[in-house]
C-alpha cells in the first residue's frame, strides 16, 4: 500500500504586485493556517517518508511551517517542476518514486493538486469526497491511499480518499 498526501500551499500574499508569482510569500492568513495544519498532521500521525515541495516561495514557507510538527522529519526535495505542473505531470512524478517509499507528500499548487486528487480517487470517504469536490482551498490536505505495491502502478481511479482536511475544519 502507498499513501499520498497532497498539501496545497497556504494562502499567499498579493500585497506586492511587482513580485514575480514564483516569489510571492504567505499572507498573514497563510502564516496562521500552515502551522495549524502542521500540528494537525503531527497529532494525527500523518507523517510522510518523503516530501516533494514546489520551489515557489509560498510553498517553501508552507512546508517550513508544517515541518516542525512532523516527527520523525521526512526528507524533502524541492522541485521547480511542481510549480507549473499539471495533474498528469504530478502523476508521472509519483510513478517514478522508488518503491521503497511507502508515503509521499506533495506541497504544490492548484489547479494541479485538485485535479490530481480527482484523477486518482475511485472511492473512499464520501464526506471527504464531497468537501474536495466543492473546493480545494489553500492549506488543505488530501490523504489518498492505493493498494498498488509499486508507484509505477499508480493510475487514475485506483486510489481512495481517506480524508480531506481544511484549515477551517481545525478552528
Amino acid at each position: 500500500m502507498k499513501t499520498i498526501y497532497l498539501l496545497r500551499h497556504a494562502k499567499s500574499s498579493w500585497d506586492r504586485p511587482d513580485l514575480d508569482d514564483h516569489e510571492r510569500p504567505l499572507a498573514p492568513r497563510g502564516q496562521k493556517a500552515a502551522p495549524m495544519m502542521g500540528q494537525h498532521l503531527g497529532d494525527a500521525g500523518l507523517i510522510p517518508e518523503q516530501v516533494l515541495c514546489s520551489t515557489a516561495e509560498r510553498a517553501r514557507q508552507t512546508w517550513a511551517a508544517v515541518a516542525p510538527y512532523l516527527v520523525p522529519q521526512p526528507t524533502v526535495a524541492y522541485r521547480r517542476a511542481i510549480y507549473d505542473a499539471e495533474a498528469d505531470d504530478l502523476l508521472v512524478m509519483l510513478q517514478h518514486l522508488p518503491d521503497s517509499l511507502g508515503s509521499v507528500m506533495v506541497v504544490g499548487h492548484n489547479p494541479a493538486m485538485e485535479e490530481l486528487a480527482e484523477m486518482l480517487i475511485g472511492g473512499g470517504d464520501a464526506t471527504a469526497r464531497e468537501r474536495l469536490a466543492a473546493k480545494y482551498p489553500t492549506a488543505a490536505l488530501a490523504e489518498i491511499a492505493t493498494d498498488a505495491e509499486h508507484w509505477a502502478d499508480l493510475a487514475p481511479g485506483t486510489a481512495r480518499l481517506q480524508r480531506f482536511d481544511r484549515p477551517k475544519d481545525l478552528t
